[in-house]
Parts: C-alpha cells; structure tokens; sequence
C-alpha cells in the first residue's frame, strides 16, 4: 500500500529506603522558571477501559469528582489502538508514525534502546521539570518497560523525580517495579501487593509532602481494567447479575470486513460468550479501586488546600471489545470500540457540570500538559493544546454541532504463532490467538484509517496492508455500529480523494502540518 510510512527501527544504593530520602526526593528545592501561580496536575491513566460498552458506568466516585466538577468530553479518541503505541503518543505527543513505536514489542520499538534514546528524551514530562515541577510516576509504563533487552529496573525516563515503573504489562499481584531504578518484588497479599491500591498509597505519600512552594505534575498509570482482570476482594461479588451489553454489533459475523475479522467463529461459543461475561463483570470491579484513588487524591488535595489550584485529568490508552463482531477479548482493531475512550477534566477555571462534544486526541494531552505548565509546546507534536477548550466557559449540557476535525488512527499488527487445527489461519502470521480458531491480531492486520467529524459528516475510510489491499468505509451518522461496509460504493473519484489524503497525512508530522487540520480554535 502506497500509504505505509517507511519506519526505520533502530535496534536499548538500594530502593528508596528512609523517610529521609523519599522527603529529599519529593521536596527538594528547584532553580526553575516555574512562577508562584503555577498549577498542579494529576493525570490518571486506565489501562484498556472503554467508554463504548459503559466502562466509565461503575465509576461514580470519577464522574462526580471530575467530571461533574469540570468537563465530560464524548468525543474522546486514540490514534492507535494498542497499549504501547498510544501510550508513546500519549507522551510524545505524535502519532505512531513519528515516534515509531509499532506494537506492543521490543523488535515493535515499544521501550526498545531506540525509543530511549530518541523519543523519551523529548516526552510532555520532559519539558515540565524544566519548569521546576516536582514529578511523579507510578503504574504501568510502557509494555516492555524493566525488561532486560530494555535496559532493566535500573532504567528511568528522564523527567521524573519519583519513580515508580510497572515492569512489564498489567498485573495486580505477582509483579516487579523499578523504584527509582532498583527491583522491587511483590506477591500475592492484597494488603501490600495489589497494584492498584499501592499506586493509590504512593500518590498519598508523594502528595503529603507537596506544598503551595512548587508545583507538581503527578501521573497514576492503574493496571485496571486490563487483563487478568483481578479485582479487589471486597470488590469480588459486584456486578453478578451483569453480563457484556448486546449492542447490535455482539456476536455478528463481520462478512464484509477485512480477513480477521471474517475469520472469526460466529456464532460464538458458549465457552466464548462466557468469557465475555465474564471479563465484563470484572473488568468493572477492577475499575472500582480506581475509583477509591481518585477519591483519595482529590480528598487529600482539598485538605492540603491544593484542589483548587490543580488539573486533574482522567482518560484510557485504548478501547476494548467484548464480543463485537465475534471477537470475544481484546482491542487492535479499526472499530469505534477500540478507538474511543474516555475524557474527564477539571480545574481551575474550568466551569462544573461541562459536556462537550469537540473531538481531543490522545496526543493532544502532552501539549496540553505542556502549555498548562506555562511551557511553550514543541513544534514537532502531532497534537494541539486544549487549553482554549478548558478556559472557555460556555457550557453544552446538550450535544452541539461539531466543526470539522479530522485524524489518523493507525495500526501496525505482530504476530506470536499459528494455532494448530485452525486451517483458515495458516499462514498468517497471527497473535494473541484463544480457543475456538479465533485471533485477535497478525502481522497483517495493518492499517491506517482517515477519521472525519463534523455537523454534517461522520465517516472513517481504512485501508489494510494485508494480502487483499481491503478498504472499508463507515458512515457513522447512519451506522454508528459499523455494520455495513460501504466501501465498495463509494464514488471512485471520491475513493482516490481519501486514499491520497491517507498517503499524504500518513507522513505529516508536526503542529504546523496538522493545524489546519483540526478545530481552528484548538491551534
């Protein structure tokens, strides 16, 4: 496909034992340009959490600490719907095909020697401790983070003066973190190990020692609600008369779409559908204890008189599917399931009880970060500032009409193994296969995407790397499921038109290419 980027893949004391060094740590005085008027943020992290199946529903506490406190935005988007990849984007503030970071993997440039020694040099954190900000990071990273091909604990990002680094992908219990840079093992006892109430804990400690003097950019990165989906204990009951919600798109046979997504049994299996249900139910319990942080948080910087004078945004890396077109667990796919995620934030100057409907990307947070830390964001980010959105105050309690806005979302597929018995996958490179001869990824589920919104027009055209050259098209004004494939219907002079759009975006980097590409009023 004439759209594929060419990325080249470059192929990189003791835990913080007494009080008096994690005082020194968090408190330290700093020769910086940061003015006493400076403000505070939090930024909370989810991992996989959807908005499209009700993910944020079992979140009461957020809703009415943050949302209800600022603005709910409904047009929430990833520009890759994979962990790593948007979390790159997340923190550098590009797409995919500028941060190269491809997949989940180090050969993929997630976390590799490559990413260290380019793009984490200039991510949002980077540019804020130049501000004098006192920094802090616990959870999840990057996939491959703490690996030995990745440099090990002994690593740290630069920018981050409290570290805390999830080694590896998400877990709850039976992990290792990088604290500061040395190991740290946990096991299996709920009262210390499990992860999601110990970032809760840091964040407290971290936050008892922050005063009005310095301000600080804190960011919780919780392994909820990512597989192994392990709740909480108090949490293990809730939620059991639930199951995953059949929306029109659950358990249909995706006929008219690219090969993967045919190859899936339909209908599904008991044992599949079951497994649905199951992640469903848990999934939410997982979100509960996010939902006791930041209750924490936001009561301890009220007590310590720091709420007023902090941000605190809370978003996901990516969507998730349950069911949708057959495939029963993951994301990696085109589909507003696993594109569309979450978006709360409040602070001051932000009017309460805001819903809006303007699209934000989730490269559009480092430059925010950036701008709200009085710091001037780097002209090679993808994304734009928001900050006009959050100051304004005219409020939308119902859905207004949009102006145009368009983006990439973009996937690069890996591929692990071919399951044996499964005759119309082999051959194809896939991943993350589960039983019933269902994959959820391979190396050739590949593929870009151009997004357009607007008041008059909602619409994704996709085009596939893989054997076929596949296109799909959605009107999602008419078929906001995406059942039908249209494709096939389009004009072809309006075909071309978004093909050469797709192959001139596919290589465009920097706020001065996307600009005027996005809301006027968000450049």
């Amino acid at each position: 496909m004439m759209w594929m980027p060419i990325v080249g893949l470059l192929v990189s004391l003791t835990a913080l034992t007494t009080t008096m060094t994690l005082i020194h740590t968090c408190t330290r005085t700093v020769t910086s340009s940061a003015g006493s008027n400076s403000v505070n943020i939090v930024f909370v992290l989810t991992d996989d959490q959807d908005i499209y199946l009700g993910g944020q529903n079992p979140m009461k506490k957020t809703k009415k600490l943050i949302g209800d406190e600022g603005i709910i935005f409904n047009n929430a988007f990833v520009t890759s719907p994979l962990c790593c990849p948007s979390r790159s984007s997340i923190l550098t503030g590009k797409y995919i095909h500028n941060h190269n970071a491809l997949n989940n993997s180090i050969s993929g440039n997630c976390s590799s020697p490559a990413w260290q020694a380019g793009p984490e040099k200039h991510t949002f954190i980077t540019y804020i401790k130049q501000r004098g900000y006192n920094t802090f990071f616990a959870g999840k990273y990057l996939n491959q983070y703490g690996k030995r091909t990745a440099g090990g604990v002994k690593h740290v990002p630069p920018g981050w003066d409290w570290w805390m680094g999830l080694v590896g992908n998400s877990r709850y219990y039976d992990y290792k973190l990088s604290i500061n840079g040395t190991k740290e093992k946990h096991g299996e006892v709920y009262k210390q190990d499990y992860l999601t109430d110990l970032v809760n804990r840091k964040a407290l400690e971290f936050l008892s020692y922050q005063t009005e003097n310095t301000p600080f950019f804190m960011m919780l990165s919780t392994p909820a609600c990512h597989a192994p989906f392990t709740p909480a204990p108090q949490y293990a009951q809730n939620f059991s008369d639930l199951r995953a919600p059949r929306i029109p798109n659950y358990n249909v046979h995706g006929s008219d779409k690219h090969w993967l997504i045919r190859a899936a049994r339909n209908p599904m299996s008991e044992s599949s559908v079951n497994i649905t249900d199951c992640a469903f139910r848990n999934r939410w319990r997982t979100l509960l204890s996010v939902d006791d942080m930041v209750e924490d948080v936001v009561n301890t910087l009220q007590q310590k008189g720091l709420l007023d004078n902090t941000y605190i945004f809370f978003t996901s890396d990516n969507g998730f599917h349950l069911g949708q077109f057959s495939l029963p667990i993951d994301k990696r796919q085109l589909y507003e399931f696993d594109v569309r995620v979450p978006l709360m934030v409040r602070g001051p100057g932000i009017p309460a009880r805001q819903v809006k409907q303007e699209v934000v990307l989730n490269i559009d947070l480092a430059p925010t970060f950036v701008k709200l830390a009085g710091g001037q964001p780097a002209s090679d980010m993808d994304g734009v500032s928001i900050t006009p959105l959050l100051m304004s105050e005219q409020q939308h309690p119902k859905p207004q009409p949009l102006m145009e806005d368009r983006f990439l979302v973009e996937h690069f597929g890996e591929s692990h193994n071919v399951i044996p018995g499964c005759p119309q996958l082999t051959n194809q490179s896939v991943a993350n296969c589960k039983p019933d001869c269902i994959c959820e990824d391979a190396k050739n589920n590949t593929f870009l995407c151009l997004r357009k919104i607007s008041a008059q027009e909602n619409i994704k055209y996709c085009e596939l790397d893989d054997n076929e050259g596949f296109v799909e098209y959605y009107d999602l004004n008419s078929d906001p499921f995406e059942m039908k494939n249209t494709a096939k219907l389009l004009p072809p002079g309006v075909r071309e038109n978004y093909s050469q759009t797709l192959s001139a975006l596919a290589i465009c980097q920097g706020v001065s290419c996307w600009a005027p590409h996005r809301q006027s009023h968000l450049s």
